[in-house]
Order: structure tokens, then sequence, then C-alpha cells
């Protein structure tokens, strides 16, 4: 491998982590602050992806329209399972909350794929060239997935680290009775929250669906690295589950002339076992004792 494949594969690893770090993202914030893990994010994550697609296809809308569109959309159906669902499972065991998450996402998937139909779907886009800098390629389609991405984390951690909402959200992470006690209203506070998680999915949905193609499957093939991403950069760590993602994804890029692009997935849990075992806090979680 040369120096210019390994730069080739480091830019495709950058871009494909920041487009994994919006689901590990959405993921880490429900682990952080409602403990379980919600399995249900890559089917919303596919939810987003349709969601633009009927609208371009519907209404010939352009792309960055339909993708406000579907995070709306998106956004509510992500509110409505947690007001019919998972709020009615809080306090309950984990395994609860986990299936119910499971359920919903072969739910979601089942109805897409009943309307949508099983085959392969993809955006209207205009077509490109790469931009070729002496065997660098970088396709500017790639660079607007990435701005939008990076653009997208820098404003949730605006909100999460700079405002009112996201001191309340922590403090309803760290101690959720002590900040019903400070006279936080945690109701307002979940159905935000996880207006902001169907957000964020869905647009992981459509740049990946801009990278890729649109397919019933996308979200649950994509659950896998957005899980261990969550898992590598530390369980409850916003910073962490996005720099688990660019660190999962570049390894995967960088490991495909080794072992094909067929076993990025087989890499991703390989990655989730080994932190498991050897730091299970991962790089920016806190390690905790439990009696």
């Amino acid at each position: 491998m040369t120096w210019i494949d390994f730069v080739n594969l480091l830019i495709n690893g950058l871009i494909e982590g920041l487009v994994v770090a919006l689901p590990a993202l959405a993921m880490t914030l429900v682990m952080g602050v409602n403990r379980f893990p919600n399995a249900a994010t890559g089917d919303m994550l596919t939810t987003g992806a349709y969601a633009a697609v009927a609208v371009q296809m519907l209404g010939g809308w352009p792309l960055w329209a339909a993708a406000l569109i579907s995070m709306v959309v998106t956004a509510v159906v992500s509110a409505g399972s947690y007001t019919l669902i998972f709020r009615k499972l809080a306090g309950r065991p984990m395994v609860s909350s986990m299936l119910a998450a499971i359920g919903l996402g072969f739910l979601l998937r089942s109805l897409i794929g009943f309307f949508a139909g099983h085959d392969q779907r993809t955006f209207d886009l205009p077509l490109v060239r790469a931009w070729n800098f002496g065997g660098i390629r970088i396709l500017p389609t790639d660079l607007a997935i990435a701005a939008v991405a990076a653009a997208c984390l820098l404003v949730v951690f605006v909100l999460i680290y700079r405002t009112s909402f996201g001191r309340q959200l922590r403090a309803v992470a760290d101690s959720a009775d002590l900040a019903r006690a400070s006279g936080i209203r945690a109701g307002g506070l979940m159905l935000s929250l996880w207006l902001l998680v169907g957000a964020l999915s869905s647009l992981g949905g459509v740049l990946l669906g801009m990278k890729a193609v649109v397919s019933p499957e996308m979200g649950w093939e994509s659950l896998i690295p957005a899980f261990a991403a969550m898992v590598l950069g530390g369980i409850g760590s916003p910073v962490g589950a996005v720099l688990g993602a660019l660190l999962l994804c570049v390894a995967q890029e960088l490991a495909v002339p080794l072992m094909g692009p067929s076993y990025k997935l087989v890499l991703s849990f390989a990655v989730l076992a080994l932190v498991l075992l050897v730091r299970p806090a991962g790089i920016m979680g806190r390690v905790q004792l439990v009696r």
C-alpha cells in the first residue's frame, strides 16, 4: 500500500466516521440519560433516509429541504416512541427497554419494507467528478457530507455544553432524583432529548444514503459500528462517541487492503469485544464501582 492509498483510505475513514458519529452520539445521549442501549437507532436512521427519498420522489424538493423534513418526521417518530413506550418502562430493568427498542426497530423496518419495498433507492444528486490532487481523490459530495455532519455535531455540542438545556440534561444524567429536587422538569426535557435523538438519526441516514444507497437494512448494518463507537469512546460520553466513531471507521478503512470490504462489520465486532475485555469504560468513560 502506497502513501497515496493510505491518504485516500484515511480520508474515506474520516468521512465515514463523521457520519457514524451521528447515530453513535444519538445512542450515547439515550444511554447516558435513560440508561439503556437504544437498539432502534439504526432503524430511525433508515426512517429518516426513506422519508427524504419520499419527499424527493413525491414533491420534487431539493435534497436539503427533503433532509430537513425527514429530520422533523423522524424526530416526531422518536418522541412518539418515548411517550408511548419508553416513558412507561422507566424504572424497570434496563433489559425491558432494550427489548422494547429491538421490537420497535423490527416494527419500523417491517413497515418500511411493506410500504417502500426492498429495492435499493438513491437520492437525486447531480453527477460530479472527483478532484484529483496527485492521486488523492476527493469527491465534492463527500466534502459536503463531512461538512454537514461536522456542523451538526458542533451544534449538538454547543447545545449540550453551552446552554441551560444541556446543563439540565447533564444534571438528570448524573442524578434524576437530585435534578427533580432542584426543580428540573424531566418530562419536557426527555421529550426534547428524544426529538434531538430522532433528528440526529435522520440526518445520519440521509448522509449515509448520499454516500451509498438507501435500503431497509441500512440502519441495521450501521447499528453495530455506531454501538461499537459508543463503547470505544466511553458509554455516556458525547465527545467519546465522536472520537470512537472516527477511530473505528479509520481503522476499518485502513484494514480494507488486508481484510477486504466485506469484513468491516467483523472488525466492529472485534473492536467491541476487545474494548469490553480490556477497558470496559472506553477511552473517555469513567470507571464505576458497583456493589
